[in-house]
Formats: C-alpha cells, sequence, structure tokens
C-alpha cells in the first residue's frame, strides 16, 4: 500500500543557505525543522525525503565525497533529535556551469521532478497525498510536475504571479501549521 511522504529541500529550509554548502561548520540549522520533521515522522507517520540540486559538486566547488560525509551528519543530527530522514536524493549536474560529465540537462534536475519520481518508486509513496516544502519555485515546480498534492513555499524567493498553486509560509513554524492543517 503506498503511504505519503514529506519531501525537503536542502539549502534553504533544512539549512541556511550560505551557497554552495558542504560542510559542517559551514551548515546552520534553520529554525523549527526538527519540530517539523518530527512531525511529519512520528505524528503523521511520514517518511521524511530530502531532493537537493547540488550543482556545487558539478561546479567543482567539493566532491561527491565531501557531500556524502555532509549528508551523513546531518542525518545523524536528524536522528539524534528523533526525526530521521528517511532517503536523500541530489543532482550534481547543471546544464551550463556543469564541468565535464556534471554539464548535463538532467531529468533529476529540479524543476523537474526526477528524483521526487525516483523516491516514489523506491519507497512506494503516494504523491498525491505527499507535500513539499521548498523555498524556490523550482521545488514547487518540481512537485506539481510529480504530483504531489501539497506544496509549500517558504519566503518570498521567486515569487511570480504566473507560478504552480501553492501554499506560502513566512517560515517553517508557519509551514507546520499549514502541514497540520491540511494532513488527514
Amino acid at each position: 500500500m503506498q503511504r505519503p511522504a514529506l519531501f525537503l529541500d536542502r539549502d534553504g529550509v533544512i539549512n541556511v543557505d550560505h551557497g554552495y554548502v558542504y560542510r559542517s561548520d559551514q551548515f546552520e540549522f534553520i529554525p523549527g525543522i526538527f519540530d517539523l520533521v518530527r512531525f511529519a515522522v512520528n505524528g503523521l507517520h511520514w517518511p521524511v525525503v530530502v531532493v537537493s540540486n547540488q550543482s556545487g559538486i558539478g561546479r567543482g566547488y567539493f566532491d561527491e565525497r565531501a557531500y556524502g560525509d555532509l549528508t551523513r551528519w546531518m542525518c545523524d543530527r536528524f536522528d539524534a533529535e528523533n526525526a530521521p530522514i528517511a532517503r536523500v536524493y541530489h543532482c550534481p549536474y547543471h546544464p551550463v556551469h556543469g564541468i565535464g560529465r556534471y554539464r548535463a540537462d538532467h531529468p533529476w534536475r529540479k524543476p523537474k521532478p526526477g528524483m521526487i519520481l525516483q523516491a516514489a518508486s523506491d519507497l512506494n509513496l503516494d504523491l498525491a497525498r505527499s507535500a513539499i516544502i521548498g523555498d524556490a519555485m523550482s521545488d514547487i515546480e518540481a512537485g506539481a510536475a510529480a504530483g504531489i498534492g501539497l506544496r509549500i513555499r517558504i519566503g518570498t524567493r521567486d515569487a511570480r504571479p504566473d507560478a504552480q498553486a501553492h501554499d506560502v509560509a513566512a517560515d517553517l513554524p508557519s509551514a507546520l501549521d499549514l502541514l497540520r492543517a491540511r494532513s488527514p
């Protein structure tokens, strides 16, 4: 039986987006993220999946190993907060700024839905009953293209009148309120 999930962008939702974060000493958790994930996991019994463009790898700013080390550290912090992350997907490719094999218009790069669709296949997810929280329109567009029912954008970044339908929250506590109000 399929189940819903909570999808999260990383930079700008889980951590402050300082630009190409790849070390734990650069990583600053955004207030409210652990409460949000705890509610999804323990309150709704939903897996939490991170879907993140990571073109810093493709641009040569850091490598897959550094990204993997940071991701393990991040997931360990969530585990310690009783807010486990089920899976993390990333896309290192960029169609213009990627170097070598990383210069590609990859189907996983948001706003394309590839990472979300892969997670749905891997984890047997019901996307129509799922939610995505992102800070950019590319997150919302990827969620819409994948058929995610509840799409929440944090803040005013990338606000456009022609945008895909979505909710807007000022911060993560407000996003948690929306998730509570709109989930079964």
